[in-house]
């Protein structure tokens, strides 16, 4: 879902869409992140997310799901790309005017997955990339080259979290990201639109040489105040960035606002039913 750490490792077609990146980091903390709130509470109550948790957060953007596993009492670190959801995900964790939210050794890195490396005494347990794959070309791809890096970080047996888009039938915003994607024609290639197919995450797992063991779907409706509200969260995904680049955000704007309008309820609430699902794997 972010233009976090998978992202930002796919090609763009074209040249770079100028945005706010401000704004939209705010905007995806604000109004975006929450949607998936019930998939890290799901996985979070399977893992028994804990004090004996060590948990690696790949892609972890604001920190919504490192704040949530914290709270629980888990040590976390969480490692992104992306400047601005760091700084977010920073004043959520480690705020400077009181103590830090979970254990002291709490950790924000920006970099990739190796940057992240723990003490030799301390290995992670439990690995999450809770960006869902599944609806952009290359992105599993770009998932297994992050796994190749964080799963030599975790201990043996550790559990290792891979998020993915349901269904399409089940998934009412993947046709308005569908709609507005190839409305706008942006070059083939990674980055841009591609279905969702049924093993996914097990070919991901397979590939980064992990032991599947458990799966399971979540209910997360994507659900908005407003028109505006749902443009700016969708937006923030960084999941138009490729048509945008391809053609001009006015062009993708005035698209996503047409694929939207049948999911408008009459007191202007935008809702969207989503299925996502999970895969438990461990290491070796």
């Amino acid at each position: 879902m972010t233009p976090t750490l998978v992202r930002q490792h796919l090609p763009q077609a074209g040249a770079a869409p100028r945005v706010d990146r401000r704004a939209r980091a705010r905007d995806w903390s604000e109004i975006q992140e929450r949607m998936l709130v019930p998939l890290y509470e799901a996985v979070h109550e399977r893992l028994d997310v804990g004090p004996s948790t060590r948990l690696l957060g790949l892609g972890c953007g604001s920190g919504l799901a490192l704040l949530m596993a914290a709270s629980r009492g888990a040590w976390v670190t969480g490692v992104d790309t992306g400047t601005d959801r760091l700084r977010l995900a920073r004043e959520r964790l480690l705020p400077e005017d009181r103590e830090p939210h979970g254990r002291p050794d709490t950790r924000i890195v920006r970099g990739a997955p190796r940057d992240a490396a723990p003490g030799p005494r301390h290995p992670y347990t439990v690995i999450t990339a809770f960006e869902p794959i599944g609806c952009l070309a290359g992105d599993a791809d770009a998932l297994a080259g992050l796994l190749a890096e964080a799963v030599p970080l975790a201990g043996r047996g550790a559990a290792v979290v891979l998020a993915g888009w349901g269904p399409p039938e089940r998934c009412a915003t993947l046709s308005v990201l569908r709609t507005a994607t190839d409305a706008a024609q942006p070059p083939r290639g990674s980055g841009t639109w591609r279905p969702a197919h049924r093993d996914d995450l097990e070919d991901v797992a397979a590939r980064a040489g992990l032991r599947p063991d458990g799966s399971g779907r979540v209910a997360c409706p994507f659900g908005y105040a407003d028109p505006d509200s749902a443009l700016r969260g969708l937006l923030s995904t960084g999941l138009f960035d490729p048509a945008i680049a391809a053609t001009d955000q006015v062009q993708v704007v005035k698209e996503l606002t047409e694929a939207l309008h049948p999911y408008q309820r009459p007191d202007g609430t935008v809702w969207m039913p989503n299925v996502f699902r999970y895969l438990i794997a461990r290491t070796p």
